[in-house]
Order: structure tokens, then sequence, then C-alpha cells
């Protein structure tokens, strides 16, 4: 079953950002904006703070854009900021590190490995109504590449500001778009 479309559940949660610790909740924080929810296995282990580092190499361009970066896994905000405090790769991060020991928010994304009781890497984009317009999802040792979910917040935010437009294949900001119709039936 597809999870495009789905509008999130309501969440609050405890998070670890720039030395501070502070609550997220869905409704207040998060809707009305663009979002990315990156969810990864555990602190303190291998692919994780590759992956955590490239998304933030990616951070400032994802601003710029209007998303709300977030990264989630089923340890405590607490945990996050012992990682933070002893990893060099952890240590350049700046947008929200989420708190999930609940495994409420791993549920809602429908990323919870159940029998390790760890997300699945899970990159979610999320409009501002809520709603879930794209997503991957990989297993724990398949590591994810941030440009490519930023050319992918670019779709997704210029397909909903320009109904009737579609982004092709490998299309990058700037470049041309389709509109659907009759006359590209077969000609593509």
């Amino acid at each position: 079953m597809s999870l495009i479309g789905k509008k999130v559940e309501n969440f609050t949660v405890q998070a670890y950002q720039n030395e501070e610790f502070r609550e997220i909740n869905f409704e207040k924080d998060v809707l009305g904006k663009w979002s990315i929810f990156m969810f990864y296995p555990a602190d303190f282990t291998f692919v994780c703070p590759t992956e955590l580092e490239d998304l933030e190499d990616h951070h400032e361009e994802l601003k710029k854009l209007g998303f709300d970066v977030y990264s989630v896994s089923t340890d405590t905000h607490f945990t996050h900021k012992a990682w933070h405090d002893h990893s060099e790769a952890i240590k350049k991060v700046t947008y929200t590190m989420i708190g999930d020991p609940t495994a409420a928010v791993s549920r809602i994304f429908e990323v919870l490995n159940e029998e390790s009781g760890l997300a699945y890497r899970g990159t979610f984009i999320v409009n501002p109504e809520g709603k879930i317009v794209a997503y991957e999802v990989n297993d724990e040792g398949i590591g994810r590449d941030a440009s490519e979910l930023v050319r992918r917040a670019k779709a997704a935010k210029f397909v909903a500001e320009n109904p009737g437009l579609v982004c092709p294949a490998k299309w990058k900001e700037g470049e041309a778009t389709l509109k659907p119709g009759l006359d590209l039936v077969g000609k593509i």
C-alpha cells in the first residue's frame, strides 16, 4: 500500500537541536510548512552518521527552499545530544533531531521494524497540508544520497506550485517540464 497522500497523524515528541531540547508538535510546529523527515536506525552506529552528515551538507539549501528538516530515530533526545557531543560527523548537524523512544512517529510513517524496534531508513517529503508527497524506504544497510532528496524536494514543490505541469526523469530546477495532454501521447 502506498503512503502517497497519507495525512500524517498528530504527534508530540522531544527533540534536540543546537544545544537545546525542545518539544515538537506536528500540528503546531510542522503543519503549514514543507517538511522532510529522515528516519534512521540508531545513534552511535555506522551508516547513520554518514547520512546525517550528508543531509547537513544540504540543509542550508533545503532551508532556502522553505523545508524544515527532521531526523528521527527510536533513540531519546538525550542520546541525540550525547551523539552530537561525541561524533565529528554529528557535531555538524544543525537541523532538529527527534527522539522517538516509543516508536510512535516511526509507526505513523510505517517505517518501524517491529522485530528490532528500530526504524528503517525512510525519507519523507510532507507538504504544508501535512500529506506525504514523496518517500523512499531502504533496509538498514543501504545509505541514501541527500542530493537526490534535494532534487525530489524541488520537484515536489514545483509540481505543487504549478498545477498541470510535471517533472520528467532526472529533472533539475530550471529545466523543461511537461504539460500532460493528448498532444504528448506516444510522442515522448
